[in-house]
């Protein structure tokens, strides 16, 4: 899925929090840091959250 740099940026900082506060990491990798493991999880396109996108009258969940 192609996302805005807005929508990427709300999305690894997103995940970047929860990792932080103690969400399980779904990748395997050697970086400590929230932020650099949250951008190896949406490069893989593991991240587990969903955008919701407003088009006119209807929602686009993607």
């Amino acid at each position: 899925m192609i996302y805005t740099r807005y929508e990427r940026a709300r999305i690894i900082g997103a995940r970047a929090l929860q990792i932080s506060m103690g969400a399980p990491i779904l990748v395997r990798t050697t970086k400590i840091d929230p932020l650099e493991i949250a951008l190896v999880e949406y490069d893989s396109n593991m991240v587990p959250i969903t955008v919701k996108r407003r088009i006119g009258e209807k929602v686009e969940v993607l």
